[in-house]
C-alpha cells in the first residue's frame, strides 16, 4: 500500500551515514542521490531521508524495516550500536505483536524509532 515514504532530517550526512550501515544488513542500499535527499531500497528507493526545510521541532516517527530472517534483524541491531545509535529494545520475539515477530528498535540521529523486524 505504500508506495515510499520519506524522514525529515537535520544532519544529512549523519543521517546518510546511518542509514547505509543499517539498512545494509537488510539488503537495503543507497539507490538515489539529489540535491538534499538520499533515497534506499532493494530495486528502487522506497525510503528517502531529505535536509529538513521545515522550523520547529519534528515529532518521532516510527519505520520499521522488513528482514528476511532473525539473523538480519541481529546484524542491523549491531550496525545501528556500532554507528552509536541509542538502543530501545535488543532483539526478541514480541509474543504481544504475534508469536513469530522478532524485533529490534533503535533511534535515528534524529531520534526516530527504527526497527528492523522479521515475522518468521
Amino acid at each position: 500500500m505504500i508506495d515510499h515514504i520519506s524522514l525529515q532530517v537535520s544532519d544529512l550526512a549523519a543521517s546518510a551515514a546511518f542509514y547505509d550501515a543499517v539498512l545494509a544488513p537488510l539488503g537495503g542500499r543507497r539507490i538515489a542521490e539529489h540535491e538534499d535527499v538520499v533515497g534506499y531500497g532493494t530495486s528502487f528507493p522506497d525510503f528517502w531521508i531529505g535536509l529538513a526545510t521545515t522550523g520547529g521541532r519534528a515529532r518521532e516517527t516510527h519505520v520499521a524495516f522488513t528482514a528476511a530472517d532473525r539473523e538480519s534483524v541481529r546484524a542491523f541491531f549491531d550496525a545501528a550500536v556500532e554507528a552509536g545509535a541509542e538502543v530501545l529494545h535488543e532483539p526478541a520475539v514480541r509474543p504481544e505483536y504475534h508469536e513469530t515477530y522478532y524485533g529490534a528498535y533503535v533511534r535515528d540521529p534524529d531520534g526516530n524509532n527504527v526497527e528492523a523486524v522479521c515475522h518468521r
